[in-house]
Order: C-alpha cells, then sequence, then structure tokens
C-alpha cells in the first residue's frame, strides 16, 4: 500500500464500506478529494474488487460449515477449480499444498445439502476423492480486516 492515508482509507472502508467519502475524510483527517483520489486507485489496482455486505450465513438459515479437501488428477487443479467456483455452496475455493490439491469451503441448510454437494463434487472429471471436514464452531471468520 503507497502510504499510512492510503491503509487508513481502506481500514475505514473495511469497517462500514457505506461511509460516505465526506465521512472517511473526517475520521482520516483529510480532504474529500484525497479519500476519492485514493479510492479511485485501489479500485484501478484490483486492490479493492467490490463493495459488499458481510453476511451472518446462520441467520439465513445456513446452519453447517464444511472444510472439503479435493484431490484431482495431475494437471487438472485449474480446470477443477473453475468448475468448483461455479457452484453456490462453495464460498471459498483454494489450491493449497500438502495431500489434497484444493480446499473448499462451503455454507449448507442442512446435512442432505451437504451430502448432495459431496456427491456432486465427485462427478467433477479429474475428482478422484473428497475429504469433508464438518465445522463444530467457527472461532474467527473475519475478512474485514487487513492481516
Amino acid at each position: 500500500m503507497s502510504d499510512d492515508v492510503t491503509a487508513r482509507v481502506l481500514e475505514e472502508y473495511l469497517r462500514d464500506s457505506r461511509q460516505s467519502i465526506r465521512e472517511v475524510a473526517r475520521k482520516v483527517g483529510v480532504s474529500s478529494g484525497t479519500v476519492a483520489s485514493r479510492l479511485k486507485e485501489m479500485e484501478d489496482a484490483g486492490i479493492i474488487r467490490r463493495y459488499s455486505a458481510i453476511l451472518d450465513y446462520e441467520k439465513l438459515g445456513y446452519e453447517l460449515t464444511a472444510i472439503t479437501e479435493v484431490t484431482v488428477s495431475d494437471g487438472k487443479m485449474i480446470e477443477v477449480c473453475e468448475t468448483i467456483a461455479k457452484m453456490s455452496q462453495a464460498t471459498g475455493v483454494y489450491n493449497v499444498t500438502g495431500d489434497a490439491d484444493i480446499m473448499v469451503v462451503g455454507k449448507f441448510r442442512s446435512r442432505r445439502e451437504l451430502s448432495d454437494f459431496t456427491k456432486k463434487l465427485l462427478t467433477i472429471p479429474h475428482v478422484l476423492r473428497t475429504k469433508t471436514h464438518l465445522v463444530l464452531n467457527t472461532m474467527k471468520e473475519d475478512f474485514s480486516s487487513i492481516p
């Protein structure tokens, strides 16, 4: 990130992306023009990809979170990742190191929905096997802060 002002502008929008440019400028102690130009720079650079709401999946009826390891045939990882990423229940698809090739985080309304998702994964060409972990407690799930 280019400087402290840019970082502070980004932190404000991570806290609440509904804030006006004027509000953020006041909190950061710079002009509205400075905030607007920093936002434009971050959008153009792909740092800010979109503005969105953070959902409480449980309140929407998604009682289950599962993390699924997926092992694929050699050389087919990107193809399989792209297919999985199109599945609505997949909230995260990661190409990883280790015994598995792909990790998938998914949100589900029921065990049956999770079962159907897992069966669908196994029908994707080049998927060799899956191993699903059911999340018992979520201790932290926060994508609204800078590490």
